[in-house]
């Protein structure tokens, strides 16, 4: 087949990259039929779901391997037509994608030894053998028919490419040039949009989390993803080394992170309800801050102050990470990010529990809530894999009227679907809602307009919106039958930048609020403790009586004692805390410590005046490091007899 004309190339480069889909989709269904035995659940309609979610994987992976051959086709001049320049850019096609169809049939063999796709970590994992020619020659004498369906597909790699030839212009002017702009301009968007998954300003880059959209489990992932895309997106993530500080008896001892049942009582079937509120600093919330300015700080939430005095906390409330991509996990899941979000590591296909899964297994209806478009942030692909049953956004709100014109739309009128929703579901349920208006560029609606106080911060303002949100949403589900029978729980996502010299420090920029709230409990008070996002999941567990074993990274906050310990992730490194002290951790040794309830603004470094404080909370840390990183490797994130 001949293209002519000075758009024959863009033509070409689309039927091309249409055939390599379809190539990718044979792949897929290759991968499949060999491990089928791996995945007994997958039926025609799933596979059907799998096969159409994978071409969005397919179709980054594609455009990132032929780069430089979109870029050779496309770019306007006569010279792309010239019989030498298309030589070129035939074999630079050929061997970029040969090598994409050898990551893939790998994977055909080397998947039932790993239950997950080949990452980037292979490169290290590699890295000091000295055989590695005798390891591939045996590869492809173990697994021969795989070589010869490798050398069957390259041929026809080459024959299909000839198949389409460009037939040089006859005339090539300026004019030509600029009609050939507008078309490479368009490739550019449509590369741009390809490789991201999508335009959205709300739209985080497509990563290995995201296939959780159109599967049911963690591992049927692997069938929606091909290896090229999650060796491309985990070149440079983090990988977590086994460690071996302690012997499992002792480790278990020091630090365990399976949940046994703590009480004989009945399992009490009580509503479970998660505020997590974007950029809710602790900083902001007078109630939290009665030590400030000589009592006289208000902050910025008085509805929400209003249910801390009518609620439970605690004095020291801590993230476990710096964004709103690490608060799901924690807060849902137990699971704290540690490196990098734990959503967009390596090890986000491993199986896991969660507040959603536990409760549902007690015949719990479960549904999230996020005013975003449907897909914004990965949180419909997590919110999947973590046993969500429904999941609402900016789609199913379906009124533009009330779109903030950028993240979602407005808290307050999401909030007011929220608790109508909420009334729709069948008790005992578990839902979740999301904030989102007091992001960047952080505004408020214009009939709110000069009605919340400003601050010396621009969040403070659109806090000051959500927080009255919240009040009307509170007014709305009060008079709702499931509202007594329900405990709430209200937390920050993480900090945000800070204006008091209270919260300038290490610790500050972590600390958020952790409230609980029970209107028909009395549940009412405030303990001294150090309290941490991924403590809410067994808090909430052990205050409905949980009967059952479960994981959890966290501890339970109403437990009386000050000997648990919360942590963040601090880029790369660790904050660790304990009792009246915090500590920072690089992994390998302590680099600080100070003690917080003596010196708040961090100013007195005691790593040399206090070892036996240091060798307890080393210890601890070891513990944690060695069950975290352990179990990620191993795939042990749940309980099992």
């Amino acid at each position: 087949m001949k293209l002519r004309g000075i758009l024959a190339p863009y033509f070409a480069v689309a039927i091309r990259f249409a055939f390599l889909l379809i190539v990718y989709a044979l792949l897929r269904w290759g991968f499949y039929l060999l491990n089928a035995s791996l995945f007994p659940n997958v039926n025609a309609g799933k596979l059907f779901v799998m096969f159409g979610g994978g071409v969005r994987f397919d179709t980054v992976a594609l455009l990132y391997l032929n780069i430089l051959y979109i870029v050779m086709q496309t770019v306007p001049g006569s010279f792309i037509t010239n019989p030498i320049y298309q030589r070129i850019s035939k074999w630079i096609f050929v061997v970029v994608n040969s090598l994409g169809i050898a990551l893939n049939l790998i994977d055909y063999a080397y998947y039932p030894f790993t239950l997950k796709r080949t990452t980037g970590t292979v490169l290290s994992q590699f890295s000091n053998e000295s055989n590695l020619f005798k390891l591939a020659f045996d590869f492809c004498l173990d697994y021969w028919y795989l070589l010869l369906v490798f050398a069957l597909l390259v041929y026809g790699l080459s024959k299909s490419y000839q198949l389409i030839q460009l037939e040089r212009p006859k005339r090539y002017s300026w004019k030509s040039f600029l009609v050939q702009v507008p078309f490479f301009l368009l490739t550019a968007f449509l590369f741009i949009g390809g490789v991201r998954g999508g335009w959205a300003h709300s739209t985080r880059p497509i990563t290995l989390s995201n296939a959780g959209d159109y599967v049911d489990t963690p591992e049927e992932m692997n069938i929606v993803l091909n290896t090229p895309f999650s060796i491309l997106k985990t070149l440079k993530a983090v990988s977590l080394k086994p460690v071996n500080y302690y012997p499992e008896q002792e480790l278990s001892k020091l630090y365990d992170p399976i949940h046994f049942p703590q009480t004989d009582k009945p399992f009490n079937k009580k509503n479970v309800v998660v505020l997590i509120l974007e950029s809710f600093a602790k900083e902001h919330f007078g109630e939290l801050n009665k030590d400030i300015q000589g009592g006289k700080y208000k902050g910025y939430t008085p509805f929400l102050d209003s249910l801390i005095r009518n609620g439970y906390t605690f004095t020291d409330t801590y993230a476990n990470g710096r964004k709103s991509i690490d608060a799901l996990p924690s807060v849902i899941t137990g699971i704290p990010s540690i490196g990098e979000p734990f959503v967009l590591s390596v090890y986000s296909g491993n199986e896991t529990t969660s507040l959603a899964k536990l409760l549902g297994k007690k015949g719990y209806e479960t549904a999230f809530f996020h005013g975003a478009p449907n897909g914004s942030m990965g949180f419909s692909a997590y919110m999947k894999l973590a046993g969500i049953q429904h999941y609402f956004g900016k789609n199913e709100y379906n009124n533009d009227r009330d779109f903030d014109g950028i993240w979602g739309i407005w808290d307050e009128p999401f909030l007011q679907f929220t608790a109508n929703k909420i009334n729709t579901l069948k008790q005992p349920f578990f839902a979740s809602f999301f904030s989102l208006s007091s992001h960047h560029p952080f505004k408020v609606p214009e009939k709110y307009q000069g009605k919340f106080p400003k601050g010396p911060l621009p969040v403070q303002e659109p806090i000051g919106y959500t927080d009255n949100a919240l009040r009307e949403f509170f007014a709305t589900a009060s008079k709702m039958p499931w509202f007594n029978n329900t405990l709430f729980v209200i937390c920050a996502d993480h900090a945000t930048v800070s204006y008091l010299p209270e919260y300038q420090t290490t610790a500050g920029g972590f600390q958020i609020p952790i409230i609980f709230y029970a209107p028909g409990d009395g549940l009412v008070g405030k303990a001294d403790k150090l309290v941490q996002q991924i403590d809410i999941m067994p808090t909430v567990l052990n205050y409905l009586h949980y009967d059952e074993p479960y994981f959890a990274f966290g501890s339970d906050a109403f437990k009386p004692g000050r000997d648990n310990f919360v942590l963040n992730n601090n880029a790369g490194s660790y904050n660790f805390y304990y009792k009246d002290y915090m500590m920072s951790y690089d992994g390998l040794k302590p680099l600080s410590l100070y003690n917080m309830k003596q010196d708040r603004l961090m100013k007195q470094d005691l790593i040399k005046q206090h070892p036996a404080v240091l060798d307890t909370m080393e210890t601890k840390m070891k513990a944690f490091i060695q069950q975290y990183n352990n179990r990620m490797i191993e795939n042990k994130l749940t309980y099992k007899k």
